[in-house]
């Protein structure tokens, strides 16, 4: 995996196929080791338009929905898009929200069951374990990924919560937080572009648990957060800013970091892919 990537969600995603060759044969170039994407779809859509761009590139879903994504279907994909590019997809998988499963029509329901009955569906489908990684944030689900895939990609974390995951997980297994940055040195414009963003995940359970254990308080959590949260949840300011939050998580355990640029702007950060590659990935 190396040691950085991006991570991208659905809604940056370009309609425009050849933007998103274009994007990721220049985000191979700078360097990088791996994409990361968000909201994935069981068919691999997005991770095949990737590899086929790129030559060395890691696609990485984070995640496919355990919930939404049938484990026969997203197990076929893998195997038609592995199979054209070996040892080049990493299958996150992962309980999702309650909130967004029910809107589909399901119960949601004992998730870390649901993670294990999936995984041994995707066992029994041929899906190894080394290629694929499980979305997780308490002690259970991390030791579960180390358990049962290549190993856990936590999201909505801090540093801290990376040195407690490492001693969860213990030598080994895969450690690959997300960390959302933004690349501006005026206050205003970053808590302007955070703060709906984090706002988001404060109204969901799973993070706001996390965020708790993590000696968070209700102050913190309220609202749109915090500034205290805020500053722990997005590295903000000049590249060689937010290198050395990306170095806290490598120094608290993390094999990789998957590296979610917020901006103002519909699309890809390409511009700001560049700015943070000579320091990302010398």
């Amino acid at each position: 995996m190396g040691r950085a990537g991006v991570w991208v969600g659905a809604r940056n995603w370009p309609a425009d196929k050849a933007e998103v060759r274009d994007a990721f044969a220049e985000l191979e170039g700078l360097g990088y080791d791996a994409a990361w994407l968000g909201g994935a779809e069981g068919d691999l859509t997005r991770p095949e338009q990737i590899l086929a761009a790129t030559t060395r590139l890691t696609a990485a879903t984070g995640i496919v929905n355990v919930w939404t994504e049938p484990a026969d279907q997203a197990a076929e994909a893998f195997r038609r898009v592995g199979g054209s590019y070996p040892d080049r997809l990493l299958l996150g998988v992962g309980a999702g929200h309650a909130k967004f499963v029910e809107r589909s029509g399901q119960e949601y329901h004992r998730p870390y069951s649901k993670v294990v009955e999936y995984l041994d569906q995707l066992d029994t489908a041929g899906v190894p374990a080394a290629q694929r990684a499980v979305a997780a944030l308490g002690p259970r689900t991390l030791r579960l990924a180390g358990e049962r895939s290549l190993g856990a990609h936590p999201y909505l974390v801090t540093p801290e919560h990376t040195r407690l995951a490492r001693d969860i997980l213990g030598d080994g297994p895969l450690l690959a937080p997300e960390q959302m940055v933004i690349l501006s040195t005026d206050e205003d414009e970053v808590l302007r572009i955070a703060r709906p963003v984090v706002a988001l995940y404060l109204g969901l359970p799973n993070y706001v648990n996390n965020l708790r254990r993590l000696g968070f308080t209700d102050d913190d959590l309220s609202g749109s957060g915090s500034r205290r949260l805020v500053d722990a949840l997005v590295a903000w300011g000049d590249p060689d800013t937010v290198a050395r939050r990306v170095a806290e998580h490598h120094e608290a355990g993390a094999d990789h970091v998957c590296v979610q640029v917020l901006t103002d702007r519909p699309g890809l950060p390409r511009a700001e892919w560049r700015a943070l590659a000579p320091v990302l990935v010398p």
